[in-house]
């Protein structure tokens, strides 16, 4: 009980930063004297930083185990966040944005792995319901400490202090890890993924991960813009709304926690398309009062997929094949998460936001196509 408390406020930790660069960046980008835009580059750093070490996760928790790794990870995002309140240039922003990025991948994969293989499917969802929170936490965290006249200095410091702190935690509790952790072999490891890609259809969860990513960044980056531009609902409105998509996702992975008591992965995945497909068709046909039950309901749907689809893996696949499949996954989700902004951008620079719910429509076919695939080449093994 003790190890999955720590996992839990882990879960928090790795949400924290998300967001709050976003939130922050027109006080800081004019007390620095940077452009509006240089946000993107710091923000394209960080990503690049989290697909490395998500590809080579495996390797570290492979040689290391998966407390040395995760806590080393924090001790390094908790450094990128010090980095960022004593930063005066772009140059050092792009620097601490390196051990920022490096440490939230390793995090990540090596994390949804070890809860993939010890943890049943509600404390997945459950987990990354936590996450939510800490990823909603950390931009109140910076405007509270603004609000109390202190410095947006003093905001990533403070964020950086809860990440020290759960680094002294995860270091206390390797012992915990130790006791619990499966042996995996690194060469097991790489022989299992190499069998799996062949056997299991290695790349269509890859296409599922990156799809999915798709709909969601974008559904959060640009639904609002959707329904000022081409509903013409007021924008402090459609702002209110845009929260609700987060707010599904949130309470939709802890109403998941419970239902996955009952259902399978594949039907609460199931479940999350169908709920998404109305989502998407409501957004379609919304006007000002039903936009707040199609941005919910694309939450709400999104929920049980994403951990779904990881607490499946080791299932899929194997054991000893999880950690590097996993860390693939994750590595994909945050290609994907990372182009979802440019490529909507583009449409809307190219013909206006009024075809981005065919598009995201397009993606969710081949969601459907993928994941579908997927469960019907693959078994399902006990692990």
């Amino acid at each position: 009980m003790a190890l999955l408390i720590v996992i839990y406020l882990a879960f928090i930790s790795l949400g924290l930063p998300d967001g709050v660069l976003g939130a922050v960046w027109p006080l800081m980008h004019q007390d620095l004297g940077l452009a509006l835009s240089d946000a993107g580059l710091i923000s394209a750093i960080t990503s690049i930083g989290t697909v490395i070490s998500a590809l080579v996760g495996h390797r570290m928790v492979a040689r290391f185990k998966t407390g040395l790794v995760t806590a080393v990870s924090v001790a390094a995002t908790a450094f990128g966040l010090w980095g960022f309140s004593v930063s005066t240039s772009l140059l050092s922003l792009c620097l601490f944005a390196i051990p920022l990025g490096l440490g939230a991948g390793s995090v990540d994969s090596a994390l949804n792995n070890y809860v993939a293989l010890h943890y049943k499917a509600h404390h997945m969802n459950w987990l990354h319901s936590f996450w939510g929170f800490g990823a909603s936490g950390g931009p109140v965290l910076m405007a509270l400490t603004l609000s109390l006249g202190h410095s947006y200095r003093s905001g990533w410091r403070l964020i950086s202090a809860i990440q020290a702190v759960l680094m002294i935690v995860l270091f206390l509790s390797l012992p915990l890890f130790a006791s619990s952790e499966r042996e995996e072999p690194t060469k097991r490891t790489t022989d299992g993924v190499k069998r799996g890609a062949k056997r299991s259809g290695l790349s269509l969860i890859l296409a599922s991960f990156f799809l999915y990513c798709l709909i969601e960044t974008s559904t959060g980056l640009w639904a609002v813009s959707y329904l000022v531009q081409v509903k013409h609902i007021d924008a402090s409105t459609a702002a209110l709304y845009g929260s609700l998509f987060y707010l599904g996702i949130t309470a939709g992975r802890m109403i998941s926690g419970f239902v996955s008591l009952r259902l399978s992965n594949g039907k609460l995945i199931a479940t999350g398309l169908a709920v998404i497909a109305i989502g998407l068709v409501s957004l379609f046909l919304s006007n000002e009062t039903s936009a707040i039950f199609a941005l919910l309901a694309i939450g709400l749907g999104c929920a049980p997929i994403f951990p779904s689809m990881i607490h499946e893996t080791p299932r899929r696949f194997s054991i000893e094949a999880s950690a590097r499949v996993i860390g693939l996954e994750m590595a994909t989700a945050y290609v994907g998460s990372t182009t979802a902004g440019p490529l909507f951008g583009l449409l809307a620079h190219l013909v206006g936001l009024s075809w981005m719910v065919g598009l995201q429509a397009f993606f969710f076919l081949l969601l459907l196509i993928t994941l579908t695939l997927f469960f019907r080449r693959t078994t399902a093994q006990s692990v």
